[in-house]
């Protein structure tokens, strides 16, 4: 059987080691000697480990893929409930899945400003999903189906955060589990922050 290329073992090993072992603890000649490289092949196709992370949050986590809804908000026909529904989804499977990662970090002060810094040489952020849905929901303003004195970027803060609680407050119970299906959880936000979006 062929192996893989050395830029796929190399995210596959960095998602499995950060989920185990948190971003902090992991270094980086953990990850090349885990995908079978040296640590210097890691560094032809990665720059440092923050960018790595970075790669391992866009191309192994599930997607908060707002593209489609921001440029055609009214796409296939569904509401803005339903809209809203899907990006809760995502969104709580995003953070459940990130938690484990990036937790760590704030544990060591040092490597989370360094890690801050990198993001922001990177481009990208926590704060992009939250423009991304207040982007998202300013466009259904723009076409009339959230009232226009809405406050998306409020609105967008409260369906984020509620979704990355949702992954962080249920780890500490007795059985892990929410008191909803993610279904169940994803429509029932929807419709409540709906009510505080449509006429």
């Amino acid at each position: 059987m062929e192996q893989k290329p050395a830029r796929v073992r190399l995210v596959d090993a960095a998602h499995q080691l950060m989920l185990t072992k948190g971003l902090a603890r992991t270094t980086t000649k953990e990850i090349a000697k885990a995908a079978g490289c040296s640590e210097a092949a890691l560094y032809k196709h990665f720059l440092s480990k923050e960018e790595l992370f970075v790669v391992v949050l866009k191309e192994r986590l599930p997607k908060i893929d707002l593209r489609q809804l921001t440029d055609d908000p009214g796409a296939g026909e569904r509401s803005v409930e339903e809209n809203l529904a899907v990006i809760a989804r995502q969104a709580a499977l995003f953070y459940e899945q990130s938690f484990p990662i990036a937790a760590s970090l704030y544990a060591e002060p040092t490597l989370k400003e360094r890690h801050d810094a990198a993001m922001r040489e990177l481009g990208t952020g926590p704060h992009l999903p939250i423009r991304g849905v207040a982007t998202y929901l300013r466009a259904e303003q723009t076409a009339g189906r959230v009232r226009a004195d809405a406050d998306t970027y409020a609105a967008a803060s409260l369906l984020l955060g509620a979704c990355a609680q949702r992954a962080f407050a249920y780890d500490a119970t007795a059985d892990g589990e929410p008191p909803q299906p993610l279904d169940d959880f994803a429509a029932s936000l929807a419709r409540t922050l709906l009510r505080g979006l449509a006429d």
